[in-house]
């Protein structure tokens, strides 16, 4: 338990964290909360600040000392629980300071921006994981993201649920509104960390 904090703390109190929020808070200045390339944006930058913990860690040899203070289960979900929640913190605190800075009201969408960016930082941990590549975790999910949306809109537009940026700023009808696009993210963000759990579960059990 004590790992989870200590990953938590580690993820938000950290520059990278600070950098993903500010470089979010500028493209935020430059086009707006509804401008596409703020968007395009999110799986990008929500990846900055904790997606490749584990990769960092094994890679310098820290990994063994960590299992000698806590229990693998532990250790795998704070680092996937840290990212995706660093991940969806750095993005609801620009959202909020660019909406303070420019005197408008909180937009409604706060907690899909949260789990959007929640998904994806968690998505990019996975990919991190399996590949043991930054460049793979670092720009995975934006290229992910970006075929979905060119799936939506060249080939099936009646399906809006495969969309990511309906999923980040609703604009077709849902069954309970904002809510079932919260459950289906929570969802998926669950699911990766469960396969992620299991790929980090065989890295560590090999070595």
């Amino acid at each position: 338990m004590n790992s989870l904090f200590s990953d938590l703390h580690r993820a938000v109190f950290s520059l990278p964290f600070l950098c993903a929020v500010i470089l979010q808070l500028l493209i935020l200045q430059y086009s707006g909360l509804d401008s596409e390339l703020y968007r395009m944006s999110v799986p990008l930058v929500c990846t900055l600040p904790y997606s490749c913990a584990w990769l960092d860690e094994s890679r310098s040899g820290y990994t063994r000392l960590a299992l000698h203070r806590t229990s693998r289960f532990w250790y795998i979900t704070g680092k996937f629980t840290a990212c995706a929640v660093s991940g969806g913190l750095c993005e609801l605190l620009a959202a909020f300071i660019f909406s303070i800075r420019s005197k408008t009201e909180l937009p409604q969408n706060l907690p899909l921006i949260f789990w959007c960016a929640a998904f994806w930082a968690g998505f990019s941990a996975l990919l991190a994981a399996a590949s043991e590549s930054k460049y793979s975790a670092y720009g995975g999910a934006f290229v992910i993201c970006y075929f979905l949306v060119i799936l939506h809109e060249r080939y099936w537009k009646a399906c809006h649920y495969l969309d990511p940026f309906e999923w980040l700023s609703p604009q077709c009808s849902w069954l309970f509104g904002q809510d079932s696009i919260t459950m289906m993210l929570g969802a998926m963000t669950l699911l990766t960390g469960l396969i992620y759990a299991c790929i980090l579960e065989r890295r560590l059990s090999h070595g």
